[in-house]
């Protein structure tokens, strides 16, 4: 499988350096990013190629992988399944919005192409996409951030969000995917709340979800990626994690 990405940034250099063609049969060759000079750095690390436009990799490629911003992925999602490439988004907070979720749903249906959104920096999401067979009455999360992750300066704990998700991928659209996720594993859009503390060096997330199987919280304080504080390493892990999986034989989880 040969893999382009978009957005040479903190996740693709984790990418980069923890998939091997010869170990995972993925071949990470093609990248692209608006600052050329990352995509070139990426493309010199794994003998892969960098590219001037997305278009350059498209007939090479058999999945690209967006790990850019979700206004990037507007721009071009569309492109990539239209070419019948499979997609690996990052962003998830931009499947928030409805009318492109299902603009991209369609296209991928008419061109026999996949979408895949990797579960990020949260545990868990397994467990809620098979609890949504049956009736979830209720999911929240609470995020909890060091100020350098969310960019700000404070000197003492502060709500700085507290509503649904819909609305909270839109203030926060770089910090708060893990919100998107779990609002389209439900089915619902989730209350969120959104803490930014100083005490804290690690990104909080706590889950709660209710529903007819029972109930569970989950836990889960990540590192942020030391190139991007608003990244977790967790995030950067589980697209590694499904990437590989498409060549294994043997699967366990949802």
């Amino acid at each position: 499988m040969i893999i382009g990405i978009v957005g040479c940034g903190a996740i693709a250099n984790i990418i980069v350096n923890n998939i091997s063609v010869e170990k995972d049969g993925i071949d990470v060759k093609y990248f692209f990013d608006k600052d050329s000079e990352k995509a070139e750095n990426l493309a010199i690390l794994s003998e892969g190629i960098a590219v001037l436009e997305l278009e350059d990799m498209l007939d090479e490629v058999d999945l690209v992988l967006e790990a850019a911003s979700p206004s990037a992925l507007k721009g071009f999602a569309l492109d990539v399944l239209s070419a019948g490439k499979d997609l690996m988004v990052m962003s998830v907070g931009a499947l928030m919005d409805v009318e492109f979720r299902e603009s991209l749903i369609e296209c991928a249906s008419e061109n026999d192409a996949k979408i895949y959104a990797p579960s990020g920096a949260i545990v868990g999401l397994d467990g809620i996409k098979a609890a949504s067979i049956g009736n979830i009455q209720k999911a929240s999360l609470t995020t909890r951030k060091s100020p350098r992750s969310l960019g700000r300066t404070v000197e003492e704990e502060e709500i700085l969000f507290e509503g649904k998700a819909s609305e909270a991928v839109k203030k926060f659209p770089v910090n708060i995917n893990v919100a998107a996720s779990l609002s389209i594993a439900c089915n619902m859009d989730i209350d969120v709340k959104i803490i930014v503390d100083p005490k804290v060096d690690r990104n909080v997330h706590e889950v709660e979800v209710i529903g007819a199987f029972g109930e569970f919280r989950t836990s889960s304080k990540n590192h942020p990626c030391e190139a991007n504080p608003k990244t977790s390493m967790l995030a950067a892990f589980s697209a590694i994690k499904l990437l590989k999986s498409f060549n294994e034989r043997f699967s366990i989880g949802i």
